[in-house]
């Protein structure tokens, strides 16, 4: 299990291996395939066997960096679960014995072994979950442009998750991982989705929404594994980021002490709704949606046709009875909280960025937090914020999302070109930069936003806001770096354009800068011309300038 510890000290932890003691050692730094092979090692285990580790009480211990240490009087146990790769028959030795006994001599802070608990293998249940969204597709039937994997039927019908969803196995968090969940600078990348799993489960049962809902602990299993089967395997629009999302908002939740300022039933809706804000997001934003007259652009009226599909999603996971966490709460107030969720959801669509931040602004000098509207824009500002703060998270953090997202935005522009749609210049491979994709954003999206809640919650600036600028000064030093470059080769540039005037649309022409010509994007080598890169007795002049 990941940690949001950046602490490089090693760790020590001691084995019962066949009546022997075993020491065993690694760095915090590790990742958990990497201890799990170092236990098998230990444990004389074939190191592609899923294994499991249980304390002298039976109870589960997680395989990451922050598991619990232990001493020589107290031994780990390691458990195969299977002795071929990951995905064959279980192996259950004494793993049953073990599960009654933890079941009744422990009392899991999440109640979640109700009905006993089940060990099911991460691999085998991602398979299980790719042949039920096969089967899905494979009923869908047709598809114009998008393919989504809901599709609303004219006779009514409509697909759902499977009934028979499996249960994953439960973590045991530390100290250090709990209070590192309530911090911005929590390192998401750590986790497996089982992982992230137990911890949104852990969020629901820390907040006291279990209880304020009256939830099943099992149905609220369910329900978050309904969740993460209906989030796509999109570069940025995942389940990874919709665990970023719920632990920004339930990090917020801590950092500005909503507990003291909103009820239970508004924390509720706030957490549901970061949960559930992307699910099965297409990786295609809502101007291809409308551009390219998909199904989702026509069933929604082009009015933020993503945001209306998550939402559709959403309840329509939670009309499940197996799936529904708030199947004990009143009728009445299910509605206001069904409602009070799809206001949050719509709120995601950067459409509407400047009109609800405009609505923020003209309430938070005289903000009442007894004001059921002023409480509600507060709350659309909140997933808003969450939605878009990966640069408020540690660089190591959040420049992999930078990545990623632009990855999602190259996917589409490709696809934009090939349908002759219209391409935005931020999306386009050949234009856009990492520093130039970030610096406008940051500016004049992200600080002015943070900047605003900042006034109601003075607390975040140090945490949240100044990383922000810092993340802005780093990305304007690159740009600066970049441009000094292109400075040292402008003349050699000036050269080629004379050789192929056909290339002169890979350059940028500033005539207020004495006609030097600049990059406007970095050149690879499969976009040098051929009748270039054949001059000078074949010799690729883009190679010898370094630029291929």
């Amino acid at each position: 299990m990941g940690s949001g510890s950046s602490s490089y000290t090693s760790k020590t932890i001691y084995l019962d291996v066949d009546g022997k003691m075993q020491k065993v050692l690694f760095s915090r730094h590790c990742s958990p395939c990497d201890i799990k092979e170092l236990l098998c090692s230990s444990s004389n285990i074939p190191r592609n066997t899923a294994i499991m580790i249980v304390n002298p009480e039976g109870a589960f211990v997680s395989i990451d960096p922050t598991m619990p240490t232990n001493t020589p009087n107290s031994l780990y146990k390691v458990i195969p679960l299977s002795t071929g790769p990951l995905g064959g028959n279980v192996h259950h030795f004494s793993l049953k014995e073990n599960l009654n006994r933890n079941f009744l001599l422990t009392k899991h802070v999440n109640c979640v072994v109700l009905e006993g608990l089940k060990v099911v293998e991460i691999e085998r249940c991602k398979n299980d979950l790719k042949k039920l969204r096969e089967e899905m597709t494979s009923r869908a039937g047709g598809r114009v442009n998008c393919p989504c994997k809901y599709n609303f039927l004219d006779d009514g019908m409509k697909l759902t998750p499977r009934r028979d969803v499996p249960s994953y196995p439960k973590y045991t968090l530390s100290q250090e991982t709990i209070e590192a969940l309530k911090k911005p600078t929590f390192d998401v990348w750590h986790w497996e989705h089982n992982e992230m799993l137990s911890c949104l489960e852990y969020m629901y049962h820390d907040l006291g929404l279990v209880k304020e809902f009256n939830m099943n602990p099992i149905t609220l299993k369910r329900w978050l594994l309904g969740i993460q089967e209906n989030y796509r395997s999109n570069p940025f629009h995942n389940f990874r980021h919709c665990f970023c999302v719920s632990q920004m908002m339930y990090g917020m939740i801590h950092l500005c002490n909503l507990q003291e300022k909103l009820t239970l039933t508004d924390l509720g809706i706030l957490m549901t709704a970061a949960v559930c804000h992307d699910l099965d997001h297409p990786g295609y934003n809502n101007t291809y949606q409308i551009n390219a007259r998909t199904e989702l652009a026509v069933r929604y009226n082009d009015i933020s046709p993503l945001e209306n599909h998550h939402c559709a999603v959403a309840f329509q996971i939670l009309s499940l009875p197996e799936c529904n966490i708030f199947a004990n709460v009143d009728p009445e107030a299910f509605k206001q909280i069904r409602q009070a969720i799809i206001t949050l959801i719509l709120a995601t669509d950067m459409a509407r960025h400047g009109e609800i931040l405009d609505s923020f602004k003209h309430k938070v000098d005289s903000f009442d937090f007894t004001n059921e509207e002023h409480v509600t824009c507060l709350k659309m500002v909140l997933i808003k914020c969450c939605d878009i703060s990966n640069e408020v998270r540690p660089t190591e953090v959040a420049e992999p999302w930078v990545d990623c997202l632009l990855e999602e935005y190259f996917m589409q522009s490709d696809r934009e070109k090939s349908e002759g749609l219209p391409v935005a210049a931020f999306m386009d491979r050949e234009k856009v930069t990492k520093p130039t994709a970030q610096i406008g954003f940051i500016k004049f999206v992200l600080i002015p936003m943070f900047e605003t809640v900042m006034k109601l919650f003075p607390q975040i600036e140090e945490i949240m806001v100044q990383p922000l600028r810092d993340s802005r000064d780093h990305y304007e030093e690159l740009k600066q770096i970049d441009d000094a470059m292109t400075e040292v080769h402008a003349p050699q540039l000036m050269v080629i354009w004379r050789f192929s005037t056909a290339w002169y649309g890979s350059v940028r022409f500033d005539s207020a800068r004495n006609g030097s010509a600049r990059f406007a994007f970095p050149l690879r080598g499969d976009l040098c011309p051929s009748a270039l890169c054949g001059q000078s007795s074949g010799v690729r002049i883009c190679e010898t300038l370094g630029w291929c």
